[in-house]
């Protein structure tokens, strides 16, 4: 089955920065669907050249009220709504549960790119689903780093890429600001 997601493993040449780039993307999604996050994780390798990971949860709470809202509306139907609200949670958990099993950055691919990294620099890991190219660029402009693997084609990659190394003064003069 082919997938629409997007992996991605930029690499910072300190321990600090993935963690920070880490943030910005965050907002990013969470600001009205402009990056559909599945997972997202930072690596460090410290300077003794042991390592630290940090996933980022992924949100379970919609999609639990979502079919608790179905359970509800089924219950009124079938007369039970309490019963319902609670068979709807229940599907709700499941399906989180199977969300999250079939989707997320792979143990091996934290791995290998773990095996790139030199002491003293850190990795953000993104999983991705299509979202408004146009404003990601414009948020992920002059946030440095190297993309050290992705799955997407090699036109998008280099366009991250210089977007990511993009002078931030160079890309307002470029967008008129």
């Amino acid at each position: 089955m082919a997938t629409s997601s997007h992996l991605w493993a930029v690499g910072y040449d300190d321990v600090k920065r993935a963690g920070e780039v880490r943030e910005e993307i965050a907002r990013l999604g969470r600001a009205q669907n402009y990056l559909l996050l599945e997972d997202v994780a930072v690596a460090v390798r410290h300077p003794d050249g042991s390592f630290s990971l940090e996933r980022e949860p992924l949100e379970a709470a919609p999609n639990v009220l979502g079919m608790s809202a179905v359970g509800f509306l089924a219950g009124l139907v079938l007369g039970g709504p309490l019963v319902g609200v609670a068979i709807g949670a229940a599907v709700g958990s499941a399906g989180t549960a199977a969300v999250m099993a079939s989707t997320g950055i792979s143990d091996d691919f934290i791995k290998e790119i773990q095996a790139l990294m030199e002491p003293g620099t850190s990795a953000i890991f993104v999983l991705d689903d299509e979202g408004d190219m146009e404003v990601i660029l414009h948020a992920i402009r002059g946030l440095g780093g190297t993309v050290l693997k992705t799955n997407v084609d090699v036109e998008r990659a280099r366009l991250i890429q210089s977007t990511l190394a993009a002078p931030v003064a160079q890309a307002r003069k470029a967008d008129g600001e």
